[in-house]
This record gives C-alpha cells, structure tokens and sequence, in this order.
C-alpha cells in the first residue's frame, strides 16, 4: 500500500511504502500512486483539491476533529476516518486559557501596557460562574472537567441532551443566565449563526462568549456591534471569514482576543498526530476497524 503524510520517518508495517513528500502537498506524478492519503495539517484547500485526482485511493485520514470543509472532497468509495480525540488536551487548554484571559480583562490590561498605563480595575471572576458549553463531545466533556477545579456551575448542551448534558433545544431558556458561553461544536446548516443578533442581545451584560468550535457559528456583525456596546466579552480562536483580513472590524473591536485557529496546533500536536496515524495503518495490516470511521461504514 502506497502511503502519503507530511511525516517521512512514520513507522508503518512491513509491505507498506510512505511516497516521498515535502510536508505539504504530493506531487503531480504521485497522485495516482497514493491509497491512503493524511492531508497536512491545517493545508487547507489545496490539499483536498488533489484528492480528485488520486485513482487508486482507498483512504483518507483527516487530522482534524471536524471534517465538514474535507467530506465534500471524498470520493464515494473512499473511506474518510477523523482525528477524534486528538486535539481534546490542546483544545481545552486553548478555551481555558481564552476564558480566563476575557473575563479577567486581559485584552485591556495589554493594550493598557503597551500604551504604559497603570489602570486597576476589578474584573469578573471564572469562579462562580455559571458556564454553558455548547457541544458535548470529547472536548466539551474535557472542558467541563477542566472547568470544576475554578469552582463554576456547568451546564453542557447537546442536540441528544444524553450523558449528563441539557438539549439544545432548551439553550434559550438558560442563556440569559449565562456568564459564559464556549462553543465547541460542529458546523451544519443547523448550527450555522446559532450565535446570532437576537442571542447575542440576549446575554447577559458582562458575559463572555468563547467560540473554538468554527467561525460562522457566530454571526460577525452581531457580535462586533456588541462588542463595541462595552457589553459583552470574548475570546474566539475561529472567525467568520477566515482567514481574518487585515482591516476587518474585529481586529478593533474591544474587550476582544483573537487567536489565529490555534486550538490543536500545540507541540502537542505533532507525536499524538503520528501514533494516530501509526495506529491507523496498522490496523489496515491487521485487517482491524479503523479509529474514527466517518464514511464507506456497511
């Protein structure tokens, strides 16, 4: 089986060949050649693009817990495995970090320092703070976890409202109560703008909205017009367009932090990436199910 990565030192079974690359994109003359195909991280399109081209592709494994921007690409024959659980450590630090850092005013302490001004003002505390994740994955679940040892009140929504969490069809009914609000769930016609302006207005003052999950969950305009209020905080590692443009409202925006779509990308990263992968094909040696099977399930 002829394989593809950006890795070229995997460790793969015997009778396995991994196709010389550039930590990238394959080239032209080995598309044909490629049957099991791992996109690099964060290549975007491009890298799905070429996927058409791959003739004798079998699998794809996408290093990615979300998969709705690569499914498009995949062939109806070709078997697409996610990255479940691999970015849940690198993740949830990320929204930790991000939730603290708004409520605790980080975003004016910055700019107060980079202007050379001493300005002390008391800020909301993670503590006591009724939190609402919605999404209740493996990430959403790590999160919550995270979230008991700085003594909050967490109530996790999902579509099902199984394994401890609220349907999130009753989302509205909580949301006025809410000091802070972490998306952390997939992107589908149904949750496109699910923060809109009419939830937005809704939040209570003072609250803080955490979006890592994807960025059109949010509707921009709304929440740079409450930003701009001095309403409402917040801490979004996705945006709605990404990648942001220089000169886009965000970037002014107040009581804002913004990181560029780093919630996995950690040193984390690079060695679990690599053993899911190492596991992968060795369960294609041993004729075993694959992890995290997406599509070509009987």
């Amino acid at each position: 089986m002829n394989i593809w990565t950006q890795w070229s030192d995997l460790l793969i079974p015997s009778g396995m060949k991994h196709l010389q690359t550039d930590g990238f994109i394959p080239s032209e003359s080995q598309l044909e050649e490629i049957e099991f195909y791992v996109p690099s991280y964060m290549g975007g399109i491009k890298t799905f693009e070429v996927i058409k081209k791959m003739k004798n592709l079998k699998t794809v494994h996408y290093s990615q817990a979300g998969y709705e921007d690569i499914l498009p690409h995949i062939p109806k024959n070709v078997i697409l495995c996610n990255a479940s659980g691999l970015h849940d450590v690198s993740t949830s630090e990320l929204v930790i970090g991000l939730t603290i850092a708004s409520r605790r005013g980080f975003a004016e302490f910055i700019d107060n320092q980079k202007k050379g001004i001493w300005n002390r003002k008391t800020k909301p505390a993670l503590a006591d703070s009724h939190v609402g994740i919605v999404g209740h994955g493996h990430i959403g679940k790590r999160i919550a976890s995270l979230l008991e040892m700085f003594e909050t009140k967490v109530t996790s929504f999902s579509r099902s409202g199984t394994d401890g969490a609220v349907k999130i069809s009753e989302f509205d009914h909580f949301l006025p109560d809410l000091d802070v609000i972490i998306l952390i769930l997939p992107l589908t016609p149904e949750s496109k703008n699910f923060i809109n302006a009419n939830r937005i207005k809704k939040m209570k003052d003072g609250a803080t909205l955490i979006n890592v999950a994807r960025g059109a969950i949010v509707d921009t305009d709304a929440l740079v017009a409450e930003l701009n209020s001095g309403r409402i905080t917040a801490g979004l590692d996705v945006t709605d367009p990404e990648p942001l443009p220089a000169g886009h409202p965000l970037w002014s925006a107040p009581n804002l932090i913004i990181t560029p779509h780093v919630g996995g990308d950690s040193a984390a990263f690079n060695p679990r990436a690599r053993k899911m992968v190492q596991e992968q094909l060795g369960r294609i040696a041993e004729n075993k199910p694959l992890l995290n099977q997406i599509t070509g399930l009987n």
